[in-house]
């Protein structure tokens, strides 16, 4: 409950929530003069947000050269601690882990139907996006990654996405996976269901999908990066 406080006391500060913010969108580490030069603030009031940040294991940093001489720069970035505020206390994690356990119980079925769960929490993601829209037989191709975007935005993923010139190919990063922590003892099951999960929203938008993973953040990348190649 102490670290709940600190929590809410250090983000009661707009500037600051913002900053935050910005950061788990950023996908990178920032400086000092970064985030005074995107809120406008001086570089000491900048530094004090993120060092407020950093007092409540927000964020975290380290000195770095910068390779053009001077001092080294002192770079900030995500912290790998989840940060939950719940009242009354819930545990979402455990909740997590046992389905997962118990699903992993049960054997083969149990992976094939954790899997299928996946692809039906994706698909259902897209079609209360699409409610949305009025006739989502004419959506275009730019529309559908509209859809995506958004999607992937409201299941907390802080995607970037981006296509090829003939509209047959979408590229896509998650910079944060909502499952960390359970698939750090459950990689396997985890990221095949996560895959799932993904092909069930492209094919709700899309009449042919080959969903192609090409990096894993749990092998030590920045992301995870996937090419769907689709079919209008």
């Amino acid at each position: 409950m102490e670290q709940t406080l600190k929590i809410t006391n250090v983000l009661s500060d707009p500037t600051r929530y913002y900053i935050y913010q910005y950061i788990t969108k950023r996908h990178k580490d920032v400086t000092v003069q970064e985030i005074a030069d995107n809120f406008s603030i001086h570089p000491n009031v900048a530094r004090l947000h993120l060092s407020k940040l950093e007092d409540v294991n927000m964020l975290v940093s380290e000195t770095k050269k910068t390779g053009k001489g001077g001092r080294p720069s002192r770079l900030y970035r995500l912290s790998d601690d989840v940060v939950q505020l719940h009242f009354p206390y819930r545990d979402y994690q455990l909740l997590a882990k046992i389905a997962m356990e118990t699903m992993l119980d049960l054997g083969e079925e149990g992976r094939k139907a954790l899997y299928a769960t996946g692809k039906k929490f994706g698909s259902e993601l897209i079609g209360q996006e699409l409610k949305r829209y009025g006739n989502t037989d004419q959506l275009t191709f730019e529309q559908k990654l509209n859809i995506l975007k958004h999607a992937a935005d409201l299941s907390g993923f802080h995607p970037e996405f981006d296509a090829n010139e003939e509209k047959t190919i979408v590229y896509f990063q998650i910079y944060n996976c909502p499952f960390k922590e359970v698939a750090a003892r459950h990689a396997e099951p985890v990221c095949n269901m996560h895959y799932e999960f993904l092909k069930g929203m492209f094919e709700s938008l899309f009449d042919s999908i080959q969903l192609v993973e090409k990096q894993n953040m749990l092998t030590g990348c920045d992301s995870c990066a996937y090419k769907a190649i689709v079919g209008n």
